[in-house]
């Protein structure tokens, strides 16, 4: 079968590497190259490397909406159409242009965390599990009807960053079956639960704010679901801090404020505490509690946030 590709997100490279093992990918599409780094130098992303080291066209359209862009993917002749975090609405044209099937893996378990960053909202609300959807995409936002659900369970500690890579890995092995399913001519085709829906935006800086009045579980599972990014953040006077882990306590403390030890930065949370291990100082580097503590004491019932 012939594959064109949508992706641009790291979390679709394990699909994409297996489709080049086993198929004739005919295009990549991607989105432009963006600046990045302190000097803004224009960058790919990293997908973009890949197909051109494999020699496969690379597609960059600024609006995949554009009719030009829309005609180019029907040239193509795809039989089939695989996407993974592409990052642009893909319309009717485009859905219209596979032969077989246009495929969406998407990293959750619909109809739960439709939308943007299921990772990140999955590991925030506390679910124990999650998993990878692939979903015949449809013109509405993740409500295609599903061809093969496979789920994993979260860890007690796992952050945005381990849960986004093992989803990665596990979106290519669904991604083959779903495939080979086509292939035979039996794929199912599930109407997604009617019950259950949820959406999960787009993250922005705003969502990694720390409420320590929250409570010490609420406040863990932020610092875990926004590791790396945008990365959990509070204030300490002027100063901003980018917290990235931290372990949970039953002693009691108030919300916000700091005990300093030489475990590292416990802070109360009301119902508890929790106990900051990994931050960075804005403009600096990322280091372990302790270390941030030395070069910046604080005095006990100094306190975090606005």
């Amino acid at each position: 079968m012939r594959i064109v590709f949508f992706g641009t997100g790291d979390i679709a490279l394990p699909s994409f590497r297996w489709l080049l093992d086993h198929y004739e990918v005919v295009a990549l599409v991607t989105q432009p190259d963006k600046p990045a780094g302190r000097k803004l130098e224009l960058t790919p992303p990293r997908i973009k490397v890949e197909a051109q080291g494999r020699g496969v066209e690379v597609f960059q359209p600024v609006k995949m909406r554009a009719p030009d862009a829309v005609a180019r993917v029907q040239a193509y002749a795809a039989d089939v159409i695989v996407v993974m975090a592409y990052g642009q609405i893909l319309p009717k044209g485009v859905l219209d242009a596979a032969r077989v099937a246009c495929l969406n893996l998407h990293a959750s378990i619909l109809p739960r965390w439709r939308g943007a960053a299921p990772i990140q909202a999955a590991i925030e609300a506390g679910d124990a599990t999650t998993g990878i959807t692939v979903m015949y995409m449809d013109e509405g936002l993740d409500t295609g009807d599903m061809l093969l659900v496979r789920e994993l369970r979260i860890g007690e500690n796992e952050t945005g960053g381990e849960l986004h890579d093992r989803i990665g890995l596990e979106a290519a092995g669904a991604m083959a079956m779903s495939l080979a399913l086509l292939e035979r001519g039996d794929a199912p085709r599930i109407p997604q639960p009617a019950e259950g829906v949820t959406y999960a935006g787009k993250l922005t800086r705003e969502h990694g704010e720390l409420d320590f009045s929250a409570g010490r579980a609420a406040v863990h599972r932020r610092i875990r679901a926004m590791n790396p990014w945008p990365a959990a953040a509070t204030k300490l006077g002027v100063l901003r801090l980018k917290v990235f882990a931290a372990y949970v306590s039953d002693e009691r403390g108030e919300a916000g404020v700091v005990m300093p030890s030489s475990d590292g930065l416990w802070v109360g949370t009301g119902d508890g505490s929790v106990l900051i291990t990994d931050l960075q100082l804005e403009g600096k580097k990322r280091m372990e509690a302790r270390e941030f503590l030395r070069g910046h004491p604080i005095a006990p019932g100094a306190k975090l946030g606005v």
